[in-house]
């Protein structure tokens, strides 16, 4: 899958999937239902309210015009599926930090860039849409890499 604009969420996603199940419309009308969410409460403090003018003049946090999306607009996209976003750092039981290789799936962001990084079958791919093809990555190069996205 090649990128397109910046829709590297969008390819993300179907990288994930393995299938054209996101267009940047479905990913527009999640980001735009945040923002309408974020809206809502910000105004619970007062319309009136100095805060919530100045949210309002904010460009929204969930996509740009570039087509970047936000983590949270991924993280409602795969909720349509039952999936769960959880952070690699997060302090839960199901992230083995010391071993990725254990896990299925990374949704990576690096360098404002989104990408895939799934087991498929026993070997590990970077599904990265910027890449002319998927990049097979051994159990050994995938903790070194984890280590050079965190920085």
């Amino acid at each position: 899958m090649w990128q397109e604009g910046s829709l590297c969420a969008q390819h993300c996603l179907n990288s994930l999937l393995q299938g054209p199940y996101f267009t940047a419309v479905e990913l527009s009308s999640l980001a735009q239902k945040l923002d309408e969410e974020e809206r809502q409460r910000m105004a619970e403090c007062g319309e009136e309210s100095e805060e919530y003018r100045k949210f309002l003049q904010q460009p929204s946090g969930n996509m740009d015009d570039s087509g970047y999306f936000s983590i949270q607009v991924i993280s409602s996209a795969l909720q349509v599926w039952g999936l769960e976003l959880v952070p690699y750092t997060s302090a839960d039981d199901r992230i083995d930090i010391n071993d990725p290789s254990k896990m299925n799936s990374f949704i990576c962001n690096y360098r404002d860039h989104w990408l895939t990084i799934r087991k498929i079958g026993k070997q590990w791919f970077n599904l990265n849409s910027l890449l002319a093809k998927p990049e097979l990555i051994s159990d050994t190069y995938l903790t070194l890499f984890f280590g050079t996205i965190k920085k």
